[in-house]
């Protein structure tokens, strides 16, 4: 397994696959280790998956500080560094969008394009509130399932819960939704969201001076209140894109590989157009 050492001096892995040109890849959870992310649903790119310190085949670090969200992007500057890239293509979900917004607004010579998938948006100011939640457990009110999925949510215990974080509930969805318990780490999970001297201010700014270009997906089904702060969170870039996937969840590659290939890659492949590059298939 391929590694590197963060700054702090933590051994930490990531994943490759694919082909073609890379695309550094940051997992949500928070705490989550990237093996649910998979290969994103076939993306035509080489796909390095970043195990985030205290998960996956990650080391855990001596500072439990460091798994704060905001000190997460000295991770992804350290993985940089250790590829090589001048400037790379960074995609995060869920979570880890709080860690890429950061790191973008730190060192924005360093990125060519940002894509956020389901994005949290608690980084730069806006955190959903319970309303928010149950407007999101009540897109699937009219599911026979909801009744029983919904103590299971509330009790945050049992399968059916799940259910509402995918758009049908298929058998691949089931199959995807089976790991996430024992792919978080416990420890990187708690520490994510502590309190950090960062403010929404900060990191606002850091976006309104970045020159890439953004993609921001969501899928109209998520339970998580993402997508209803995606047309604020997109505002907040000099150049950003906004997709809604119907009948998608907090997985959309999951719920609809071809859609979601379809907008990510043709997000990418333009800017690769636009930049003289060609894309290694």
């Amino acid at each position: 397994m391929p590694s590197f050492l963060a700054h702090d001096g933590t051994e930490l892995a990531y994943h490759v696959t694919g082909t073609g040109e890379p695309l550094v890849c940051v997992p949500g959870g928070p705490g989550r280790a990237s093996r649910y992310l998979g290969d994103l649903g076939g993306l035509p790119r080489r796909l390095i998956r970043l195990d985030g310190r205290g998960t996956g085949d990650s080391a855990t670090p001596a500072d439990p500080g460091t798994y704060r969200w905001d000190r997460l992007a000295e991770d992804v500057e350290a993985l940089r560094e250790h590829l090589g890239l001048d400037r790379m293509d960074l995609l995060a979900h869920s979570a880890g969008a709080n860690v890429a917004v950061r790191y973008a607004g730190l060192r924005p010579a360093r990125l060519r394009s940002l894509c956020l998938v389901a994005p949290s948006p608690v980084a730069v100011g806006l955190t959903p509130t319970e309303e928010d939640w149950q407007a999101g457990l009540e897109l699937r009110a009219h599911e026979p399932w909801y009744a029983a999925a919904l103590a299971e949510f509330l009790a945050d215990e049992g399968v059916e819960r799940h259910r509402f974080f995918y758009g049908p509930w298929t058998e691949r969805a089931a199959a995807h939704s089976a790991g996430a318990e024992e792919e978080c780490g416990e420890a990187a999970a708690d520490g994510f969201y502590a309190p950090s001297p960062v403010t929404p201010e900060e990191v606002r700014a850091g976006l309104a001076a970045l020159d890439a270009p953004a993609l921001l997906l969501t899928g109209d089904l998520d339970v998580h209140p993402c997508r209803l702060h995606a047309r604020p969170f997109a505002a907040l870039f000099r150049d950003a894109t906004l997709v809604t996937l119907p009948g998608a969840g907090h997985f959309p590659w999951v719920d609809d590989l071809g859609a979601f290939v379809s907008a990510v890659s043709g997000f990418l492949d333009e800017l690769a157009g636009r930049d003289g590059l060609t894309r290694r298939a």
